[in-house]
This record gives structure tokens, sequence and C-alpha cells, in this order.
């Protein structure tokens, strides 16, 4: 799928779909936002890429993962109305990417498969070079069809900017390295066990920077924990349910993202097909579930924010679509106000 056109208003917010084109999904499609609604409206796509089932946005450049055996990232110019690749996928010398962000100039990636993270550096015009690290993990843990090696399933920097971490899945821990901005090198800090068997899958910072949230994927539950930022360290507090006490059946939380002003969690729980809210305390040390409404469709596999934090969008992979919530600004329940088909729905992102 393919699109072209002139140079877009460069203010106006546009969201990106990621989608597994193995199970039919259209691979990236780019759509502009109704400020005053929050709709959807996809204004092209491209399928250069197998399986773009995570995205992150830098400015023009919109980078994805290529989720296959061989695992690769590609960079997208998104200034006209569909994404245009700006060279070739790069290998990231692991399987499976499930995962990536921006750190330092650099691309790192979460490959789940081979349990890694790799360190791919930036070129002037966005693209990615050949990568400069590849840190693997090691470890298991007791639920043997999932965690029988180490699966790396998210990456992200620190608020500080000092720190790489690292979520693994088959460990049942995080992992925490330091990034040589220069050289491209990872050097590993620490690594925090969290609970056996709970498969932590994506965290996400509180605004404040002082605590974290885990959102594990092989019970539904959320670990609160203190981030000590100067000494690149986690520390486990407390594990809560994101699923109501009357829940039914299995439940496999996906994606946790935050309330700018620290209010508020909202977690995608995946088989419950749910939003769940969370509230915070005031300094963020504490969360309860407050609230679960249905996800507007089917296996919602991931989640955002809008820029402003009024509304919520979720991409539901085995319905194919993305929903969009408008937020409550004193309870943070999601309402559904829309949704548009997107096969295979992986990942969205706004910007």
């Amino acid at each position: 799928m393919s699109g072209t056109g002139t140079d877009r208003d460069r203010n106006a917010v546009r969201a990106y779909i990621g989608s597994f084109t193995s199970a039919g999904g259209l691979g990236v499609l780019a759509a502009d936002v109704d400020d005053a609604t929050g709709a959807l409206t996809v204004t092209g796509g491209s399928d250069a890429v197998a399986d773009p089932s995570f995205l992150a946005l830098a400015g023009p450049v919109l980078y994805a993962v290529s989720e296959t055996g061989e695992g690769a990232v590609a960079a997208f110019d998104v200034t006209g109305p569909a994404p245009r690749p700006l060279g070739g996928p790069v290998p990231v010398d692991g399987a499976a990417p499930t995962h990536l962000a921006l750190a330092a100039g650099h691309l790192v990636t979460a490959n789940y498969t081979s349990g890694s993270v790799t360190v791919l550096p930036l070129a002037e015009d966005g693209t990615a070079r050949p990568a400069t690290a590849v840190f693997r993990h090691e470890g298991s843990g007791p639920v043997t069809a999932r965690q029988a090696a180490p699966h790396a399933h998210q990456v992200l920097p620190d608020p500080s900017g000092r720190w790489i971490v690292s979520v693994d899945l088959g460990t049942d821990s995080v992992r925490v390295c330091a990034l040589d901005a220069t050289t491209g090198a990872l050097t590993p800090h620490g690594e925090t066990a969290l609970r056996p068997g709970t498969g932590p899958r994506h965290l996400v910072f509180h605004p404040g920077g002082g605590y974290a949230y885990v959102l594990n994927e092989l019970e539904p539950t959320l670990t609160v924990c203190r981030w000590d930022a100067p000494a690149g360290r986690l520390e486990p507090l407390a594990e809560i349910p994101v699923v109501p006490e009357d829940a039914t059946g299995p439940s496999y939380p996906s994606e946790v993202v935050a309330d700018p002003g620290g209010r508020f969690l909202w977690a995608a729980v995946r088989g419950d097909d749910t939003l769940a809210v969370l509230a915070l305390d005031e300094d963020g040390a504490r969360a309860r579930l407050v609230a679960s409404v249905p996800c507007g469709g089917t296996w919602p596999r991931d989640l955002t924010l809008d820029p402003t934090g009024r509304r919520l969008y979720a991409a539901n992979e085995r319905s194919g679509d993305v929903t969009w919530f408008t937020l409550d600004p004193e309870t943070g329940v999601p309402a559904r106000a829309g949704s548009i088909e997107a096969p295979a729905a992986s990942c969205v992102v706004l910007g």
C-alpha cells in the first residue's frame, strides 16, 4: 500500500499504526487526527517492511521494527500523507524485535526471541547504521512454555537519560545498562528480579521520575517500583491486580501508559479485552484499580495517549481496529468515541 502527496502541516497531530503483515496487516498506516473529536482518517500507508509491529516517532522520521526471524529496523519519512521508506531495513543481529526506542542519537531494540538488546547509531538523514552493540540477556523463569529462555520485550531510556532499561518476560526481571553516546557501547549496570512467573512485559515511568510501573503479562498484575535515577536502581514495592476480582478466563496485559499529570495509569488487557484504570496517590508510590472498561475490540496489543492527555487510543490486534476514547478528567475513565479498521493492528503512536 502506498500514497503520494505534498508536505503536510508539521504542527498537526498525526497517528501512525503498525501491524502484522503476516496476519493480513497493511504495514504502516498514517492518519490525520481530528483535534475536536480525536477521529482518525487514514491518508496512506506502506507495506515495504514485513511485520512492522512497533513504531517510534522522531519528528519527520518514523522508525519501525520488523518482527521477523531475521530481525530488522526501518526508517520512514512521514512528511507526506503516506510513509516513505528511507533506504532498506537494517539488521538488528537479533530475532523478532518487539520494541524500539530512541536514546542519545541511537535506536535501541528489544529482541524477543533472541532475548537481547541491540544498539544502532543514526545517520544524519535519520536512517539506522549497523549495530554497535548487542547485549544478550541470560536466565529463565518457572513458566516453561513461555520462560525457557530470555525474552526481552521492551527497551527504553529512563527519564534522566542516564540509563537504558530493558524488560524481560522470560527471566522475570528488569535490566539497567549505560549507553555510551559516542561509541554506541552498552554496559550492563544492574538487574532487578520480580516475582517469579509474572512475566514482565512493559513498564512506564511516573512523570515525576521517581517511580516506575511494570506491567506483567503472565499474571494480570502491575508491579509498582521505586526508581533511583542517580544509582540506576529499581526497587519493587507492591504488586496489584489490573483485572477485577470477578474476571473470568485468562488475561494477558500488554501495555501501560501514564497520565502526564501523574494521577492515573491505563493498562490494556488481552483476553479480558479491557482497559484498566488505576489511580495513583499524590507522589505515585501507590496505585489501585478503580475501573475496567471494554477496549472496543478484541486483543488490545497497544495503548497510547494523545499529546494533550485527553484521549486514549487502543490497537486491537484480533478485531483489526484502532479505537479511541475520551478520558474523564476527574475519574480517568475512558468513554469510547470511535474506531477505524486496521487489520492486525499492533501499535499506534501519535505526534
